[in-house]
């Protein structure tokens, strides 16, 4: 997929942080393509591995908080998710989020419940090596501080030092996420957060958002699981709406660290898309507080329906029946790589370069020896690889081989003009035959492919968030 590309790219660029997320996954793909070499398997072992690691700490905590027979009818429905598949399957900063989030549940569990001042520390390093995986892991000590007050047993511990030391520490293991941002202008949480609140502002309701993250959600989590969290926690509040202070501190705990994300994201789906993935912290706790509420004969049919989910899924992956027509695609990348190198090399151009946002030129990079540049090099805003220190003046009168992706292609034929960016940076700019990328007999992926001579380059000022 390009997002294992992307990360895999990050992987090659060693760095405190990175621009669109943090440094986890990228620490993660180092490790093994390291070990085992840059290749594909290496890249989906790392993921694999440590979201097997994710399912048995799910189970070690679930076993926390209720009987062997309920933490593994809980870990059944962990596991029968397409969460879990998806982060096993594919290279993202949730896959060592859900890692560490789960973990630090398991400590402040142990800290809380057993008053065991050591797992305090811990859980601050497991939060900051969550904050180190992606920006979501702020929920984390939100949700101790909320559970800490709501909690009539537990409030006392917001008058000891240890939770606030907790999130001290939280805060020092994070701090390379934080420097690195000082020493590049708040970019990255300009990004995560400052732009996408700039877009949110505009408050235009748009009801569609809000029913596409219910189906991104049943479809993510299996529709009986997705259903019995909501219901659960339902219950579980309305059960205890008059009575709140005597709800089971097992039940405070499990909602303090699944509502607050849930809402936050429901609240904002009217006026902004909401990813499939946003959400997936939150199922950590919502899955067990479910699995207490889920009856056998529900267990069952979700399971029956994540067999046939997952079959079909099977089925698409080895054979590919249903052609994606999106760049989300793991179909024709290495062919793809194979004849534009093939091509660079018969018009005797000096680099390849893509303007798709990060998707072909992630791609490219990972089945090249040689580097793949980004649509930087037309002055585009170009994530990551506007932090690499690539310098583009080095360039200055190349020749170089543009590719451009036609995910929704009709017609095989020459039938676009070069984008007028591109245009503006070369000297002459000429189209060649598309790279036509066929499956079974059958054309899938389409790709423009340019000449363009004389390179003309122009600084650029430093990286700036689009409005």
């Amino acid at each position: 997929m390009p997002q294992d590309a992307y990360y895999f790219f990050y992987s090659q660029h060693p760095a405190l942080s990175y621009f669109d997320h943090p440094p986890a996954i990228a620490y993660l793909l180092r490790i093994f393509t390291s070990v085992l070499g840059k290749n594909v398997l290496a890249i989906k072992l790392a993921d694999s591995l440590l979201t097997l690691m994710t399912c048995i700490a799910v189970y070690r905590l679930a076993i926390r908080f209720f009987p062997k027979f309920e933490a593994e009818k809980i870990i059944i429905l962990f596991l029968s998710t397409l969460m879990v598949s998806i982060l096993s399957l594919v290279s993202t900063p949730d896959t060592p989020l859900l890692f560490f989030w789960t973990l630090s549940l398991i400590a402040l569990q142990e800290a809380i419940f057993n008053g065991k001042r050591f797992y305090w520390i811990l859980a601050g390093v497991l939060m900051g090596l969550a904050f180190h995986s992606k920006y979501t892991a702020v929920f984390l000590p939100a949700g101790m501080i909320l559970f800490l007050l709501l909690s009539d047993a537990n409030r006392k511990y917001l008058l000891t030092m240890w939770p606030w030391l907790s999130c001290l520490i939280m805060v020092a293991v994070a701090s390379p996420v934080i420097i690195w941002n000082v020493n590049n202008h708040f970019a990255s949480f300009a990004f995560q957060g400052t732009q996408r609140m700039h877009e949110a502002a505009a408050f235009t309701l748009k009801p569609k958002f809000v029913l596409g993250l219910f189906g991104h959600q049943l479809a993510l989590l299996i529709p009986v699981l997705f259903i019995a969290v909501l219901y659960s926690a339902f219950k579980l509040i309305r059960t205890y709406s008059n009575r709140w202070s005597q709800m089971p501190t097992t039940g405070v705990f499990l909602l303090c660290f699944f509502l607050p994300i849930f809402l936050t994201f429901l609240l904002l789906s009217p006026i902004y898309w909401i990813k499939i993935n946003w959400m997936m912290p939150a199922y950590i706790t919502g899955t067990i507080l479910a699995g207490s509420f889920i009856g056998k004969k529900w267990l069952r049919i979700q399971v029956i329906i994540s067999f046939i989910v997952h079959l079909g899924l099977l089925a698409e992956i080895l054979f590919y029946p249903f052609p994606i027509k999106s760049d989300d695609t793991w179909v024709g990348w290495r062919p793809l790589s194979d004849q534009v190198e093939m091509i660079r090399k018969q018009q005797h151009a000096d680099f390849i370069f893509s303007a798709d946002s990060y998707k072909t030129s992630a791609e490219l990079n990972l089945y090249s020896e040689n580097f793949v540049y980004g649509q930087n090099v037309i002055g585009e805003n170009a994530l990551q690889f506007d932090f690499i220190g690539t310098d583009l003046s080095a360039l200055n009168g190349k020749d170089a081989v543009f590719v451009d992706s036609d995910p929704q292609f009709k017609s095989e034929k020459m039938d676009t003009v070069p984008p007028s960016a591109v245009l503006a940076y070369f000297k002459s700019v000429k189209q060649l035959k598309p790279v036509i990328i066929n499956h079974g007999g059958h054309p899938i992926r389409k790709f423009h492919v340019y000449i363009c001579r004389g390179y003309k380059y122009a600084k650029r000022d430093n990286y700036r968030i689009a409005p």
